[in-house]
């Protein structure tokens, strides 16, 4: 337990606030945060309406063993024997009794003096009856079935005892009765879950078993009892708290794992709002994971959708804030989910000054996990994800890059909104005489290789589509325009119109807007048209929110980093390259991109890292082992080991004799530089592709392929040029 250390108050922290002031704790100082990333521009248009989510990877049941859908694994929790969890002092802490009068709610049973306060009496500011005593005690049998064994914890809306169940072997259930038989609210709640969650059946969500009644031991009035399955396991929050206190550097939990447990708690609240429920109150506290699988916990707070009148129950720090004045909603749930992901993920608490608390600043290491909990949390909920379903599917795309980053081991999943990357763009090599390895990045083919969004299935045009991403544009344009008005074809308009740099008439926008209102793709091209031929500034803008409306997907990060390096950001460009790469090989034009950056910066070493990375399988692969090798001699000088391994590295190359003689030129022109400038002895026994590495031999060689570049030259100027340096280069002799 831990105490408030607010003066004067003495109340208990948990779940990251005061029970009593509502207050966070005064923590030990902590090491510095990490820096705040800069405030991410926000798109200039409100996407509220309904996203595209494609279709969800998520199931909407779960299956012991599946917890980390295999990309991470968490440690098991082993099953709690029942008999060790009983409370051998079951009682309510004095600094958690209030009164249950909803237009009271001051302190009652108290200590006064030497006293100890009373846990059952009257209220003395309104009178109203309170009773914190558990109303069942061991040995109790509990509608003729159910034999009580003692208590297990109390909480918010009642105690919770554990019990036999004498009718099936002695199975061992949990009893949920109420904390204060004198709460109104807290008996409606009860009432409420004896309706419908005895229905409920999912991996996800405690089983709830039956609804009996037992008289209260001094009243006689009969009490309501919900008897539930046993866990047996350890709350999140038990988990957080423990790692909390044994981290040296206060570590919260994992992100891999917390992303884990959010990956499951979202299956369960898939299937409550496919019911036409709400939780309304997670926090960790009311989750549990036993052995390999996850359970949400405490339905007290469970209403319907429709539910309009019932009270609200919620937890400060990680309640929506607009409940007060709508009250819960399916947005106002998947908030719950996102600061409560936080809350596991890092050291802070939700609560500040008795209301929620900011988040804190997170690493750029998780910048799309960061941009998923921002998104999740918005202050404004039709810019939060509008379903589980969505919500999960973008998590498991963080999941996978932040599983990648750490582990160095690419992740790679297919899309569901996006299809593949087109084209590659930079893969060619520069003009050698330009001493560069690539050339500016051309906006125009990159807005034309990014993926395009795939095409609502149902729309009328979509068969007319499936064959239309890619073609002569102009003929596109012929056609689309000639084509029956749907949204899908308005959008598809809307994209070559992007792509070829032209302007996008005002109402086909307009059209766009109508059919498709809210639409974040109609923002996708206009970003495109603002990268193919309009203002970097203005597409980073727009494609910044769009990654962070959909944090989990690679292709508007690629946009972005697209339109940060041709405004001339090629840092930040590098970095999302960077993320992007690791995480899906497929890209190919983040690797080329993240290499052309490095070099820019005189990493050359780095950018080859880069391009040995693009797979062996892909039809890139010749591409990049050629650029490596013009990286290792456009503008540097490298050393005689450096040379021989970029002969060999040309060695294995399958290109076309006119490209492998002119790479081969660039070459040994650089070991001519070396050998002599004394750099490479006679004397040494390397050599560069069978030729030693004397000025001799060199010069032999360069002369050799400079002849036949003449002989491929395709103009008789450029034939001279290449005899010229033949020439030039020549051994010398004494006759």
């Amino acid at each position: 337990m831990i105490r408030c250390a607010q003066p004067g108050c003495g109340g208990t922290v948990e779940d990251g606030y005061c029970d009593a002031c509502g207050l966070a704790p005064q923590p030990e100082p902590d090491p510095a945060p990490p820096s705040a990333p800069a405030t991410r521009p926000s798109i200039p248009l409100d996407m509220s309406g309904t996203a595209r989510t494609g279709t969800s990877r998520s199931s909407s049941r779960s299956s012991r063993g599946q917890l980390g859908m295999g990309l991470v694994e968490v440690p098991a929790v082993p099953y709690r024997d029942p008999a060790g969890v009983v409370l051998a002092d079951a009682q309510v802490p004095e600094d958690r009794r209030f009164c249950g009068n909803p237009d009271c709610g001051r302190p009652v049973g108290r200590r006064r003096g030497d006293q100890p306060g009373r846990p059952e009496g009257f209220c003395p500011h309104c009178g109203w009856r309170f009773s914190f005593t558990p109303k069942l005690a061991e040995g109790d049998l509990v509608g003729g079935q159910y034999e009580v064994k003692g208590c297990l914890a109390h909480g918010g809306l009642g105690w919770i005892y554990l019990a036999a169940d004498r009718h099936l072997e002695g199975r061992w259930v949990v009893l949920k009765g109420l904390l204060d038989t004198g709460d109104v609210e807290a008996l409606a709640a009860a009432e409420a879950e004896r309706h419908f969650l005895t229905a409920m059946d999912h991996p996800n969500i405690v089983k709830i078993f039956n609804f009996v009644t037992h008289p209260d031991p001094g009243t006689g009035t009969m009490v309501g009892y919900i008897v539930m399955e046993y866990i047996g396991g350890v709350s999140l929050q038990e988990m957080l708290r423990a790692r909390l206190r044994e981290s040296d550097n206060r570590q919260a939990l994992p992100v891999t794992q917390v992303i884990a447990y959010g990956l499951e708690i979202l299956k369960a609240f898939g299937y409550l709002h496919d019911q036409g429920l709400l939780y309304c109150d997670l926090k960790p506290g009311n989750v549990i994971q036993v052995e390999e699988q996850l359970k949400l916990i405490d339905l007290g707070a469970v209403r319907r959708i429709d539910d309009a009148d019932s009270a609200v129950y919620g937890t400060v720090g990680y309640q929506a804030p607009e409940i007060a004045s709508d009250g819960p909603s399916v947005c106002s749930d998947l908030y719950t989910v996102g600061r409560t992901l936080a809350v596991l993920s890092f050291p802070f608490s939700p609560v500040s000054g008795g209301s929620a608390a900011p988040l804190p600043a997170i690493d750029q290491r998780y910048e799309s996990y960061r941009r998923f909990l921002e998104r999740a949390t918005d202050s404004e909920p039709t810019r939060r994800f509008q379903g589980a379903a969505e919500m999960s599917d973008q998590l498991v795309g963080v999941l996978r890059e932040v599983r990648a980053a750490e582990v160095g081991v690419p992740h790679a999943a297919q899309s569901g909104l996006f299809g593949p990357e087109r084209r590659a763009v930079g893969t060619e090599l520069a003009p050698a005489a330009t001493g560069q390895v690539f050339g500016p990045l051309d906006r125009l083919a990159a807005a034309s290789a990014l993926p395009v969004p795939l095409v609502d299935p149902l729309d009328p045009a979509a068969g007319l589509l499936a064959g239309l991403t890619s073609g002569n544009p102009a003929e596109l344009v012929t056609l689309l325009e000639s084509a029956p008005s749907t949204p899908e074809t308005t959008l598809a308009l809307i994209r070559v119109l992007s792509e070829l740099g032209r302007p996008i008439p005002d109402q086909l926008l307009a059209d766009a807007t109508g059919q498709l209102p809210g639409d974040w793709r109609i923002w996708w091209y206009r970003g495109v048209g603002q990268l193919a031929s309009g203002d970097p500034e203005q597409a980073v803008r727009i494609f910044d929110g769009l990654y962070s409306w959909l944090p989990g997907e690679a292709a508007p990060r690629l946009a972005l980093a697209f339109a940060l390096e041709a405004g001339g950001a090629g840092q930040e460009a590098a970095r999302h390259y960077a993320a992007i790469w690791q995480t899906d090989r497929s890209y190919v034009s983040a690797g080329f991109g993240l290499a052309r950056l490095r070099l820019a910066e005189g990493d050359r070493a780095g950018a080859t890292a880069s391009l040995d990375e693009v797979p062996a399988t892909s039809i890139h692969r010749t591409a990049a082992q050629a650029a490596a090798v013009a990286a290792a001699v456009r503008g540097y000088d490298p050393a005689a080991g450096e040379l021989v391994a970029a002969g060999e590295r040309l060695r294995s190359l399958k290109l076309d004799a006119r490209d492998r003689d002119g790479l081969l030129s660039e070459v040994l022109r650089s070991a001519l530089g070396r050998v002599t400038t004394g750099q490479v002895t006679s004397s040494g026994q390397a050599t560069l592709l069978g030729t030693p590495l004397h000025e001799q031999g060199v010069r032999a060689e360069l002369e050799r392929v400079y002849r036949a570049l003449a002989r491929s030259a395709r103009s008789a100027e450029e034939r001279y040029d290449f005899v010229d340096l033949a020439n030039s280069v020549r051994p010398r002799t004494l006759w």
